[in-house]
C-alpha cells in the first residue's frame, strides 16, 4: 500500500512537468506539422493546400542558401565551440590553484543574453564609431570595412560560437574530473603520461560526454535566432540567412505562418539525422 501511495506521490510532482512539456513542446510540434500543410494567415484564414509547401521548399533558393550558411555555422560550431572547449578543460584540469576563477570567467558569456551579445559584437564591428575601427583609427590606420556580403557569415559566427565555449567547457571540465585517480595512476606506472594521457585515456574516457556535447552543439545552430537577428537581420543581401531568421522572415514579414511550418519541421527533421548521424560515428568508434 506505501508503494502505491508513493507511486501517487511521484506522479504528482511529474505531472506538472509533463503538462507544461505537453502543452509547450509537443503539441506546437503536431500543430506545427498539421499547419504545413495549410495556406494559413496566422490567425483564423487556414486552406488545405496538401505538399504545395514542401515542394515550394525543394524548389526555394533562398531556403537552400540559408541552409548553406546554417551547415557552415555548423563547421564552425563543432571545431571553436565544442574543440575549444575540450581543449580548455584539459588545459584547467592541469591548473592547480585557480580552477574556479577560469571556470566563472568562461561559462559568464552563457548568462548574457543573445540580444546583448548581437549588440555588443554589431558596435564592435561596426564602420563608423565601432571599437575595432576605433582601436585601429588610433594608429592612424583607415577603418575598414569588416561587414561585407563575404565576410558577413564568419563575423556573425564569432559571437555565436564564443557565447557557448564555455558552456561545454564547463560539461567537459566536470566529465575529466569524474575519471578515477586509480586510471591515472595506474597509467602512470606504465609509462603514458603528458599528452599520450590526453589521447589514450582522457577523452576516451569522457567520449560519451562529447557525443553529447556535439549533439546539443549542433542541434543548437539549427535554433539560432536572436543574434544574427539583432546583428544583421539576415543581411546584407541574405549573406547571413540562417533557418531560423528564413522562418521568422516567411512567418512575420511575409504572413506566410504555413510554409515558415513547413520549414520548422524541416528544422526538426534535419536535426534528428544529424543527432542519429553523430551517435552511429561515436557507436562505431566504441565498438571498434
Amino acid at each position: 500500500m506505501s508503494v502505491f501511495k508513493n507511486k501517487k506521490v511521484i506522479f504528482l510532482f511529474l505531472f506538472p512537468a509533463l503538462v507544461f512539456i505537453i502543452v509547450f513542446l509537443h503539441y506546437p510540434l503536431v500543430m506545427s506539422i498539421a499547419k504545413s500543410f495549410t495556406r494559413w494567415d496566422g490567425y483564423f484564414n487556414t486552406n488545405f493546400i496538401g505538399l504545395a509547401n514542401y515542394r515550394e521548399l525543394l524548389k526555394d533558393r533562398s531556403i537552400m542558401q540559408s541552409l548553406q550558411h546554417t551547415l557552415k555555422l555548423m563547421i564552425y560550431v563543432i571545431i571553436f565551440e565544442v574543440g575549444f572547449g575540450l581543449l580548455l578543460a584539459l588545459f584547467v584540469d592541469s591548473v592547480k590553484k585557480g580552477a574556479q576563477f577560469f571556470r566563472t570567467v568562461y561559462f559568464f558569456p552563457i548568462v548574457i543574453s543573445g540580444a546583448a551579445i548581437g549588440m555588443l559584437f554589431t558596435l564592435i564591428f561596426q564602420y563608423y564609431g565601432g571599437l575595432l575601427n576605433g582601436i585601429i583609427g588610433k594608429f592612424g590606420a583607415a577603418p575598414i570595412e569588416w561587414v561585407t556580403k563575404s565576410s558577413a557569415m564568419n563575423i556573425v559566427s564569432i559571437p555565436t560560437v564564443w557565447q557557448y565555449v564555455g558552456f561545454y567547457f564547463v560539461i567537459m571540465l566536470t566529465a575529466i574530473n569524474n575519471v578515477p585517480e586509480d586510471i591515472y595512476e595506474s597509467a602512470y606506472l606504465d609509462g603514458i603520461t603528458g599528452i599520450t594521457k590526453t589521447f589514450y585515456i582522457t577523452i576516451p574516457m569522457i567520449a560519451d560526454v562529447i557525443k553529447v556535447c556535439l549533439v546539443l552543439a549542433i542541434t543548437g545552430v539549427l535554433k539560432v535566432f536572436d543574434i544574427v537577428q539583432i546583428m544583421y537581420e539576415g543581411g546584407p543581401l541574405g549573406s547571413t540567412e540562417v533557418l531560423g531568421t528564413y522562418m521568422y522572415r516567411k512567418a512575420f514579414t511575409d504572413e506566410r505562418f504555413g510554409y515558415a511550418c513547413a520549414i520548422s519541421v524541416l528544422i526538426v527533421i534535419l536535426g534528428i539525422i544529424l543527432s542519429v548521424i553523430v551517435n552511429k560515428i561515436f557507436k562505431t568508434h566504441n565498438e571498434y
